[in-house]
């Protein structure tokens, strides 16, 4: 490999142009395979610390590509994608050689598989001095595949592989590790790159091209570049006041190059107008279009159906505002985007929605989709979705994850986002509060205060949180918003009542929280003329009183379209004539819908579903509250008509959920239920039960969970006269309390479950433990623990007993077929509980059982099993049983089939009657079909 040449270096020097600036200069040579990068670079670094430095710590971020333990690797598992996992080693990433000098002298390097390569200094390198670092490495290049950098069958994209200091770092002490979430390490640097490339090759990038594959130029970014035989297409935009050229690192159709040439000067100006600056040039990689494209306006595609919400040209004018709204902030503001990634997503989201309020007012969340029509008409019409806006969205994303408590405050690392909440509420949330109070203040107020800071704080790192404190200073209003994004919030505000006062209307108005956040009132009259009123509360008091003009005031909102992101609108609804006054309105809805807080919904929904051989075909309505956002306070009532019987059965629960933010909890809900079916021909059951659940807090990164139950059952059945003669239970009270663990992850899902259940004859404890491990892609080993034993055995049968192939399901919480069969097809159904064995090995457990059961893929569909335990029964000796067979997975988890090959038993296909010893798992569950068609077969 060549030294840098004396020119360069010199070249280098006339880099130089300010004072305390990095620059890195890069000669770097592409193989004929793409597969290797030889880098000759010289760093210029100076200590931007306040303190002495002895090392100085470079990122070597290939690193990330070239092992399993990475952080790299496990937040690609966290995300459901093991295509780094079992990458071959010709598909990493990975630093094969590295020399590093300083005034020629070789500067010790300790583990080129690390990340962070911290470089032993042999002069202190005092605040303000510069250090010249030559280095000489060569880069294997990782699959594309795994994050979008790197080498593909058709180019080679180049981002985070250079060896760089980590500007956000001037210390040199924390480690910093690639996790694929777009952060900029670098910054106010001077850079030189020149590609030696195969021939037919080409490079393009965000840096300025002094000549072919040669750039050069200041950058407040990380670097990045396209290397590919084509060459992509760019548009020039030349206005009065923007000239900036906008290239692309895909190809464009020609439809959409003039949908661009069009859209790109609109939106220039309209980001400009706001934030105050436009880049000169602007790139655009494939992965960033990608990420950040306007969400939620994509077709829907269904079988060989294609619905469209938006014209291509509304989609493209909505992706590309999006992406350069995000480009533009990302090259004007700098800042860590670990802890402050919420400020440009927020800004980001705020420009949508201001973007938003000017094109597209009126535009509905379905769009064209409203407009659909079968037989004739428009069914989505009678969903209160297709009168929710676009400009909605924002604050139903973040209702959608509050909803089910699985939030993260605003100001959370990024890395501990998750994906949702990335969007829901580093994005939205945020964009929302900008949106909010930029109309409690005046937009142009706000928008002035964005382009002074954004100007005060060019070319050096920003901490926003400076700008919220500008903010409260230019608002007192806004004083709230930097408490406000270090918690998950439940902010609520409630219209308590109203009262008529002369020719005006006293208002009552509460909040559940001391911050003097302000309100949106606003009055709609009959005509639809509306009035809107600013109140501001007051930081010591919850309840306020506002008097304004009764006029001819119909229907009284507070923070209506969801503009602040509070806990709970259906309490921000009040009408002020007609027989519901000073209250909501009821509404009967058919089908399960975004909920419209306006009004208490019932949905009543049709019910035909397939029960059991006994009850056959259950057909009724279902009355129910929940929407597709959870609530606190659920009730679901099920009346059905049973096809097999000919008699009216049903179900019916009640459940309350408290939702603490912050807390160790996550949830923990109190309920009732009770339902009436039959469980063998003519023979009903009844079950009425008391429940609390405790869901535990969980990472929502994390595939962790863990949950504690403890319920009381009651339950009387019908006896037949042989049940009566052999003293069979009629009635019985069952106390049941257990805990769980799981982990869902991909590699290597594991869980873990102990309970107890009593009553008056028996109480018994068991465990349960079970993993699963992918060893190849979509090939798996799993294999289940189970250990049973009764504390205390009085019963009369063996009706409670531990079960070693079938399951007595006394409690009816099993989805069986066949209930009561002893025979036949419906008595080969299988239920992997208790022992777990698939042949038929009779009898049942009255002591105690310990068993494990095996499971392991051969070839696509098909699997073989084992199981084996020991199980001791009262009066008998110790039993040693085991099976073994193959699995075929028709449908994952909905219908798979067990044939016994050999066990305890003998060789069981030599058996005659060995078509009635073939098992099945039959789940008539609709969330399993669905389950299975999204991850396909295997």
């Amino acid at each position: 490999m060549k030294r840098i040449s004396i020119c360069l270096i010199l070249f280098l020097g006339v880099a130089e142009v300010s004072a305390q600036k990095d620059s890195i200069h890069i000669q770097a040579k592409l193989s004929q395979d793409r597969k290797t990068l030889e880098v000759s670079e010289e760093i210029v670094y100076y200590n931007h610390s306040a303190k002495d430095l002895d090392s100085v710590k470079l990122l070597n971020w290939v690193a990330a590509y070239n092992k399993r333990g990475t952080s790299l690797a496990y937040r690609k598992l966290e995300d459901r994608n093991t295509d780094l996992h079992f990458a071959r080693q010709d598909q990493l990433g990975k630093l094969l050689q590295l020399q590093v000098k300083s005034s020629d002298q070789d500067i010790p390097v300790s583990d080129t598989s690390e990340e962070n390569l911290f470089l032993p200094l042999k002069e202190i390198l005092k605040p303000g001095e510069k250090i010249r670092l030559q280095l000489q490495y060569i880069l294997q290049l990782p699959d594309s595949r795994f994050t979008g950098y790197g080498t593909s069958a058709t180019g080679t994209a180049l981002k985070y592989f250079f060896i760089v200091p980590d500007r956000f770092d001037p210390d040199n002490i924390s480690a910093r590790e690639y996790q694929d979430i777009e952060e900029s390490v670098s910054f106010n640097t001077f850079w030189t790159v020149n590609f030696d490339l195969p021939a037919t090759y080409f490079a393009e990038g965000n840096l300025k091209q002094s000549q072919p594959n040669s750039f050069t130029g200041y950058l407040d970014a990380d670097p990045e570049f396209l290397i590919s035989p084509d060459q992509y297409p760019s548009i020039a935009i030349n206005t009065d006041d923007i000239h900036t050229e906008v290239k692309f690192g895909y190809p464009l159709k020609p439809e959409e190059k003039q949908d661009l040439e069009f859209y790109l000067p609109l939106h220039l100006n309209f980001i400009k107008q706001r934030i105050g600056t436009i880049p000169e040039s602007i790139y655009i990689s494939e992965k960033f279009r990608n990420k950040e494209d306007f969400f939620g306006n994509n077709d829907i595609t269904f079988w060989k159906y294609r619905f469209r919400l938006f014209t291509a040209a509304e989609n493209r004018d909505m992706d590309y505002f999006g992406i350069i709204s995000k480009k533009v902030l990302d090259e004007s503001i700098i800042t860590d985007k670990q802890d402050f990634h919420w400020f440009k997503n927020g800004l980001k989201s705020y420009l949508e929605i201001q973007y938003l309020r000017k094109f597209y007012p009126d535009t509905k969340l379905l769009g064209m989709l409203n407009d659909t029509k079968i037989f004739g008409i428009k069914p989505l019409k009678l969903f209160h979705a297709s009168d929710v806006k676009l400009t909605e969205r924002y604050g139903l994303a973040y209702q959608y994850i509050m909803s089910q408590n699985l939030d993260q405050k605003i100001d959370e690392k990024f890395s501990a986002l998750s994906n949702f909440n990335d969007m829901a509420i580093s994005g939205f949330e945020t964009g929302t509060l900008f949106n909010y109070t930029a109309d409690q203040m005046g937009r142009q107020n706000f928008e002035s205060l964005v382009q002074e800071f954004i100007a005060g704080n060019r070319d050096q790192e920003t901490n926003p949180k400076d700008f919220l404190k500008e903010l409260a200073v230019k608002d007192t209003r806004a004083s709230y918003l930097s408490e406000f994004i270090q918690h998950k919030n439940r902010v609520n505000f409630t219209l308590k009542r109203f009262r008529k006062n002369g020719d005006f209307l006293d208002i009552k108005i509460q909040k559940n929280t001391p911050a003097n956040i302000p309100v949106k009132l606003q009055t709609t009259s009959r005509d639809g003329q509306k009035k809107e009123y600013w109140v501001e509360t007051e930081e010591s008091r919850k309840i306020k009183t506002v008097s304004i003009p009764a006029l001819d005031i119909y229907k009284i909102t507070l923070n209506d379209e969801y503009i602040f992101p509070e806990s709970n609108y259906r309490d921000n609804y009040l009408y002020a004539k007609g027989l519901f006054s000073n209250t909501k309105k009821i509404k009967l809805k058919l089908i399960k819908d975004i909920p419209n807080p306006e009004f208490n919904e019932i949905y009543i929904n049709p019910r035909v579903r397939f029960s059991n051989t006994y009850d056959k075909f259950l057909i009724g309505l279902n009355f129910k509250n929940q929407s597709f956002f959870d609530q606190k306070f659920l009730y679901s009532l099920t009346p059905t008509y049973s096809t097999g019987t000919g008699k009216l059965t049903g179900s019916g629960a009640i459940a309350y959920s408290f939702l603490p933010a912050e807390s160790l909890i996550r949830s923990l809900t109190f309920g009732v239920s009770g339902s009436y079916f039959h469980y063998d021909y003519d023979l009903a059951y009844r079950k009425a039960s008391i429940y609390s659940n405790l869901s535990f807090m969980k990472n929502p990164r994390s595939t962790v969970s863990s949950s504690f139950g403890i319920s009381y059952n009651y339950f009387e059945r019908d006896l037949s006269q042989l049940m009566i003669a052999n003293n069979d239970y009629d009635r019985y009270n069952l106390w049941s309390a257990g805990y769980g663990y799981n982990d869902s992850q991909s590699i290597h899902e594991k869980s873990l479950g102990v309970s107890t259940q009593w009553m008056e004859d028996f109480h018994k404890v068991t465990a349960e433990g079970f993993y699963r491990w992918e060893f190849a892609p979509r090939q798996k080993l799993s294999v289940r623990l189970f250990a049973g034993y009764f504390i205390k055995n009085n019963t009369r049968n063996n009706t409670f007993n531990f079960g070693i192939s079938r399951v007595s399901d006394y409690s009816f919480s099993y989805n069986l077929l066949g209930q009561s069969a002893t025979g036949g097809i419906l008595s080969q159904q299988f239920i992997l509980a208790d022992g777990g064995f698939k042949s038929f090995i009779p009898g049942t457990v009255n002591k105690w059982i310990t068993s494990v059961n095996v499971d392991t893929s051969v070839w696509k569909i098909f699997h073989v099993y084992a199981d084996a335990g020991v199980y001791d029964n009262k009066n008998q000796s110790t039993k040693f049983i085991w099976d073994s067979g193959v699995k075929v997975r028709i449908i994952p988890d909905f219908l798979e089939v067990y044939l016994p090959v050999q066990s305890s038993l003998g060789f069981e296909p030599a058996f005659k009657d060995y078509g009635k010893r073939i098992r099945y798992t039959l789940i008539l569950n609709l969330s399993s079909i669905i389950n299975a068609a999204r991850r396909g077969w295997y």
